[in-house]
């Protein structure tokens, strides 16, 4: 899709057909704007331009056929859609390399690919989590072209699946260096929420690094003690509802399971980064998170002496419940890790597109052993015909003791 002419737009979302860009220019749309989504992947644009959302996203499907109808939504594959709007919010973040550094040599591309297309006095805002001090360079960088740009950085801060609703509840973050950026940010987000912070560019790029490192963390500590428990034979399950049952201060602690996904694992990595690699508690937090699916393969060796000959089926192959998106989902590693135990897997999912994916019932019917990775809502009251489960969630009621 070509951005060719055009009306003005008043406001355009780089990378606007993914998770979180997505979401966001619908609910800017349904405040009145017009929306310009420009994304590189025209597969993603096609899906969007025909009223099909790429993903599971509450309320998504009714509000996208509601915005196309009003003629709310443009779409482009072209960067040259930039030059016809004055507010432009960037859904690029910055990815981690093989060694687990953050790399910003995507945000040097992109400034490359954008400068020619922008209009001077153009509002641009940061809005994917990005390595602290990565909304100066851009600002920087953008001058250096010759271009006098408005930057600042708005972090998104929405449980996926569910931005739809949290845009318009959760207070937004409002990070600029400069007065006018930050007025200016903090006018376009006032027609999401009322409720803004305001902070400098780098502690607004901490804010979001903190808080997913400390979700990170949380999970953990519920992954750490579940492991404790079992490795003295003990029902975390019964202690974990115990220390919560009437304790507020127990309220918080979460569960046991697998901790993944896009944000969580790879922000930590950030700020381990920022440190210089003195962040103990993100390091051993990394460690146990994703040390999770080898504990359980291991637990299964030692219980069943091998899994050579055994076939394990997996219940749920995304990164987290009631979600289509296996983006870093441990579900994945724990596949290739009984595969390397000798084991047969079998996958099952009911929202994940995955050739390798088969219906839930085949894959109960032809295991051994069953590991419930993902807990979906669909797999409560699943008859499993007496076959051995691994729950660590504790979801299911019951299941062996690894």
């Amino acid at each position: 899709m070509n951005a060719g002419g055009g009306t003005a737009l008043d406001l355009v979302v780089a990378g606007g057909a993914g998770h979180v860009g997505l979401p966001l220019s619908l609910a800017f749309a349904r405040t009145g704007l017009n929306v310009g989504i420009f994304d590189i992947s025209e597969d993603a644009l096609a899906h969007v331009a025909r009223g099909e959302m790429p993903f599971m996203e509450r309320g998504g499907d009714e509000l996208l056929r509601e915005m196309l109808a009003r003629g709310r939504l443009h779409f482009s594959s072209s960067p040259a859609m930039l030059s016809r709007t004055r507010q432009i919010i960037v859904v690029v973040g910055t990815p981690i390399d093989e060694f687990l550094s953050p790399t910003v040599t995507l945000f040097e591309q992109f400034v490359d690919q954008i400068a020619p297309h922008l209009v001077d006095g153009t509002l641009l805002i940061l809005r994917s989590t990005v390595y602290p001090g990565t909304t100066a360079y851009v600002r920087e960088s953008l001058r250096r072209h010759g271009r006098t740009i408005d930057v600042a950085f708005c972090p998104e801060r929405i449980a996926e699946g569910y931005a739809l609703e949290e845009l318009t509840t959760l207070p937004e973050l409002i990070g600029s260096d400069d007065p006018v950026a930050g007025d200016r940010a903090e006018s376009l987000f006032h027609r999401l929420t009322p409720k803004t912070v305001r902070l400098k560019t780098k502690e607004a790029e901490l804010a979001k690094l903190f808080t997913n490192a400390w979700r990170y963390m949380k999970f953990a500590i519920g992954n750490q003690f579940f492991m404790l428990a079992h490795d003295a034979g003990l029902n975390y399950t019964n202690i974990l509802a115990a220390m919560k049952q009437d304790y507020p201060r127990a309220a918080d602690l979460p569960g046991p399971g697998f901790a993944a996904g896009p944000c969580l694992f790879k922000d930590t990595m950030h700020l381990a980064a920022f440190t210089r690699d003195h962040f103990p508690l993100g390091h051993s937090a990394m460690q146990i998170n994703e040390g999770l699916p080898a504990y359980v393969v291991s637990a299964l060796e030692r219980r069943y002496g091998t899994l050579a000959g055994k076939t394990v089926g997996i219940l749920g192959m995304a990164f987290k419940a009631e979600s289509d998106d296996p983006r870093a989902s441990l579900s994945y590693k724990l596949r290739k890790q009984l595969s390397w135990s000798g084991a047969r897997v079998l996958c099952a999912d009911p929202y994940v597109k995955d050739a390798r994916i088969r219906p839930v019932d085949e894959v109960v019917a032809e295991s051994d052993i069953l590991v419930l990775a993902a807990p979906h809502k669909v797999y409560e009251g699943l008859q499993i015909g007496g076959k051995d489960l691994v729950d660590v969630w504790g979801r299911l009621g019951g299941g062996i003791r690894l």
